[in-house]
């Protein structure tokens, strides 16, 4: 066995078959002048900083896309509130409105059916009678209102109201041989919130975004 220690192999000059310089280990420099070292310290600086400013703006990108993310997150919610906040307003301004209708009716509970006999004035121009039942505390009221519009309107005809204990204050109901009209305040009112719901279930679903 050989005992000899091996020999740490050394990146020296190799020459070739032909005796030629194949290989030269590059000289390391072991002194440098202040200006060297200064353009050293430069480029180690400069090299320092492209790194920290390329790392700085990953961390921004990233924050970036957070932020982003958060935005639409925060977007979502505020077009729900704003549906939310656009249905209460509707459902307010339903609530005042029949409470405004309900006082107008109270005051003025033949109007409807004086407005009744005005659109329906060409329907029954030519009827010799049209029967109204309305409730028993606006039977005189009633015809009397009804008179003073056929006279407007030029209806040669009878108008008679007659009581009817199952007609609501200002329901009423005309019936004039060839056809009927009727009204129902809280039949109306019914059918006006439902028309306004559905139109706001409609919005919710198909409505442009507040943002997008």
């Amino acid at each position: 066995m050989n005992d000899t220690p091996h020999r740490k192999f050394a990146f020296d000059t190799v020459f070739d078959d032909r005796g030629g310089v194949a290989y030269t280990p590059p000289k390391v420099k072991k002194s440098f002048t202040p200006e060297e070292v200064e353009a050293a310290k430069a480029q180690a600086y400069q090299d320092g900083e492209r790194s920290a400013v390329a790392r700085a703006e990953q961390e921004a990108a990233h924050a970036l896309n957070e932020v982003a993310h958060a935005i639409r997150e925060a977007f979502g919610s505020l077009n729900q509130v704003a549906h939310e906040h656009r249905e209460g307003s509707a459902m307010l301004a339903l609530a005042c409105a029949r409470k405004i209708a309900d006082a107008a009716l109270h005051h003025f509970p033949e109007a409807p059916v004086s407005a009744a006999l005005e659109a329906l004035a060409r329907e029954v121009e030519a009827q010799p009678r049209i029967f109204v039942r309305v409730s028993p505390e606006l039977e005189e009221r009633t015809q009397q209102a009804l008179e003073h519009v056929a006279t407007q309107i030029g209806f040669q005809g009878q108008i008679v109201a007659r009581a009817d204990g199952a007609m609501a204050p200002a329901a009423f109901t005309f019936d004039w041989g060839e056809g009927r009209a009727a009204f129902d305040p809280d039949g109306a009112a019914q059918r006006v919130a439902e028309a306004l719901e559905a139109a706001i279930a409609a919005e919710g679903l198909h409505a442009e975004p507040l943002f997008s």
